[in-house]
């Protein structure tokens, strides 16, 4: 659902994918080829959200900030299922994992690697590349270039679904049986059964 709050609509690219279950609100901008997964909070009513061109937010998300601050997604932002943006940077072609929370004032460097669960606190700041993980967050190497490649190749795959989701995404009922024209689901199936 997309919401307008304080005479602030959010402005998204129609070649970007927001996801009906997801919830965008206010002072939000959303660029190209962005995926925003089911159970989104993308929350733009104390502050602005800037999504860039290629970005992913993925299910069960919030970006959200205190009064005053903004959220900043560079472009090709990977950010992980659950994943908490709260007034913070994230910098071009970087991955937050799963469940990582990043807080207010934070600046999280172009081509970092944030790991699953990581906390990093208000004000902190990484450098570029750096592999980011812990509770309080801490830089325990260097990216590596094949780090990197794996990286936007994985983030290709999200640019990427938007146009597919337009596709072929739609609300069906659900078979009450596995079709017989696909057998390795069915093989699947018997295989789990047992």
């Amino acid at each position: 659902m997309i919401y307008e709050f304080n005479g602030y609509i959010p402005v998204i690219d129609e070649s970007s994918f927001v996801h009906p279950q997801a919830c965008v609100t206010g002072n939000v901008i959303i660029g190209k080829n962005v995926y925003v997964g089911p159970g989104a909070a993308i929350r733009g009513d104390w502050g602005e959200i800037i999504i860039e061109d290629g970005c992913n937010v993925q299910e069960n998300c919030t970006l959200h900030m205190f009064p005053g601050t903004k959220v900043f997604l560079k472009a090709g932002a990977h950010i992980g299922h659950g994943a908490i943006i709260h007034g913070a940077t994230i910098g071009k072609n970087s991955l937050v994992g799963m469940n990582a929370v990043i807080m207010d004032d934070a600046i999280i460097g172009d081509e970092c690697i944030v790991g699953a669960l990581t906390f990093v606190s208000a004000g902190t700041s990484f450098e570029n590349r750096k592999i980011i993980v812990g509770n309080p967050a801490k830089a325990i190497k260097d990216v590596s270039s094949e780090m990197i490649e794996w990286k936007t190749e994985g983030t290709k795959l999200y640019q990427n679904l938007p146009s597919e989701l337009y596709q072929t995404l739609k609300v069906v009922e659900p078979l009450r049986q596995i079709p017989e024209n696909r057998p390795k689901q069915q093989e699947i199936y018997q295989r789990w059964k047992k």
